[in-house]
């Protein structure tokens, strides 16, 4: 597993695409942090930094999807996923080892980013818990948006339609939480508590067990049906 994670982290570090990923995300994120968070009428620290890790977490699920589109859907492409299946490691090592390598590189683009809500502190004043509480839901949503990414790399057979799908999972899961305003209890609590709308609390600072628990096992729950993909291709 470890050495899946290690040759695919350094496949981040060596391809175009890693770059051009981090420079999309730093660029966007200075944009609205600036047009938006900083700019137009005063606003309060706290208000400012809650935009930031709004906007932010936009990036995060579009970066997630980028980063987790080639993990399988690459080895399709260039004819090597017949050779990984049948080498002697476990198809769950595989994802794990594949997921992994994607969540380090998309922690360490994220904390590239942290001078931004750092620049409040020149005018004003926030709690370093916003801070801390909100980059760790930034992770939590990004270990969520690259666990989908990597089940849809794992159906799909080009990072195209990996990244496609990938996306549209991840705003069906969003639009649950519209949904659940058409059905009645206990449908509608349901509904509301499957979409990552409902635990976005993190963006003003406060995390709670139950947020870290859904996005938890949610990644889980992803990982553990692309395992169940490769399983399938392996006896196919």
């Amino acid at each position: 597993m470890l050495l899946i994670a290690r040759r695919e982290l350094g496949a981040y570090v060596c391809l175009p695409m890693g770059y051009v990923i981090v420079a999309l995300v730093l660029f966007v994120d200075g944009l609205l942090f600036n047009a938006y968070a900083l700019g137009g009428e005063a606003k309060l620290s706290t208000e400012v930094l809650q935009l930031f890790f709004a906007f932010a977490s936009f990036m995060t699920m579009v970066s997630g999807v980028l980063l987790a589109m080639r993990l399988v859907a690459e080895e399709h492409q260039l004819g090597t996923l017949t050779l990984l299946l049948t080498a002697p490691v476990r198809d769950g090592e595989i994802v794990m080892g594949k997921f992994l390598s994607a969540l380090v590189f998309f922690k360490i683009m994220t904390l590239l980013s942290l001078y931004l809500p750092l620049l409040v502190f020149v005018n004003g004043k926030v709690a370093l818990g916003h801070i801390v509480g909100g980059y760790l839901g930034l992770l939590l949503l990004g270990s969520l948006s690259i666990s989908i990414g990597l089940f849809a790399s794992a159906l799909a057979r080009s990072q195209i339609v990996a990244a496609v799908t990938g996306g549209a999972l991840l705003t069906a899961c969003y639009l649950l939480y519209l949904g659940a305003g058409l059905v009645e209890p206990p449908l509608r609590e349901l509904l509301a508590y499957l979409s990552p709308q409902r635990h976005l609390q993190w963006q003003t600072g406060l995390i709670t067990s139950r947020d870290v628990f859904y996005y938890l096992s949610a990644s889980g729950l992803f990982l553990v049906l692309t395992t169940h993909v490769l399983q399938a291709r392996r006896w196919r």
